[in-house]
């Protein structure tokens, strides 16, 4: 008996340090080992992962027995070069392998934690990660976690997440919108409020901007007409912009009220972005797949549509200079 044990151990090590030396060696093929401060994709799927729960479509099926990993639930890692100190949008249910990612990027001593989080807004794959850093699991010590206000008194008056405010896991740092974040002399974030289904907490995008580049991050909001401001004037103003892509059309969703769920669909977003230059169609970076959405498989016809029209679609891993 005590062999079988033995035995057992063995493969259960053996199976991690193979899935660990796998994660390494894909995150090295994207180049861990950049020079400059930049954004890296650690995620694109909408909120409820892939496969999703109760999904019996093609889109899911294999995948509830085969995982692909690189199937991560959206969030951005920011990385200052200078200062050696990393960053993540959104506190994922994929938090974990997200922050494991980000340690890669940083030189010298392994330092596992990130230095800051900044949440969008109170949507499951937005925040629902922020349980990982509590008492049974990382039990972190003061983790600052940037949110507007409504969002603040959410997590600070709701159980369970007000056990990680009492506990000190995290600390809670205040934001305005367009009241710029100064992270660094090269780094600096600046929030802005979007229109969304805003049930617990207000939504905010961000705008990020380094020593030579800036960049736009929507992962959620209703439709670009719903919004003040002009997304084709803003894509204009920065040199990166990650948008809201959740669904291709409506048609893939056939058992929900798309009305009730509303998000610009990629083929709205491909019409609306029609006319601006091959330039600036170069700076979008469709992101937030739902798992039915046909461009997270870049050999779909609906994928080469996108990239055909010089749009881009936001792989794990990718890096991005700024």
């Amino acid at each position: 008996m005590k062999i079988y044990r033995l035995l057992f151990l063995l493969i259960l090590i053996s199976c991690a340090q193979k899935d660990n030396a796998s994660t390494r060696v894909n995150i090295k093929n994207k180049k861990t080992n950049i020079k400059n401060s930049s954004i890296v994709i650690l995620g694109t799927i909408q909120d409820a992962g892939s496969p999703q729960i109760g999904c019996n479509k093609n889109c899911c099926k294999s995948l509830f027995n085969t995982p692909d990993n690189d199937r991560q639930v959206i969030s951005l890692g920011l990385i200052d070069k200078v200062s050696n100190k990393t960053y993540l949008f959104e506190a994922t249910p994929d938090i974990g392998r997200q922050i494991k990612t980000l340690s890669y990027y940083k030189t010298g001593e392994e330092k596992e934690f990130v230095d800051a989080i900044f949440l969008t807004h109170a949507h499951i794959g937005h925040y629902a990660g922020l349980m990982f850093l509590g008492k049974e699991a990382a039990n972190t010590n003061n983790i600052p976690v940037y949110t507007m206000p409504r969002m603040k008194e959410y997590l600070t008056n709701n159980g369970p997440w007000s056990q990680l405010v009492t506990r000190k896991n995290i600390l809670l740092k205040g934001m305005e919108d367009n009241k710029t974040i100064h992270l660094s002399k090269e780094l600096k974030v600046t929030p802005f409020l979007v229109p969304h289904r805003d049930e617990y907490s207000e939504t905010v995008g961000y705008k990020i901007s380094g020593p030579n580049k800036t960049a736009l991050f929507i992962p959620d909001i209703d439709k670009w007409n719903k919004w003040e401001k002009d997304i084709i004037e803003e894509i204009k103003k920065v040199d990166y912009a990650f948008l809201d892509a959740t669904f291709y059309s409506g048609k893939e969703i056939n058992n929900r009220d798309i009305t009730q769920i509303p998000h610009p669909f990629i083929i709205e977003s491909l019409d609306k972005f029609k006319d601006l230059d091959e330039t600036e169609k170069n700076k979008v970076i469709f992101i937030h797949f739902n798992h039915t959405n046909p461009v997270i498989n870049p050999n779909s016809k609906e994928a080469k549509l996108v990239k055909s029209k010089g749009f881009k679609i936001g792989e794990i891993y990718d890096t991005f200079e700024l």
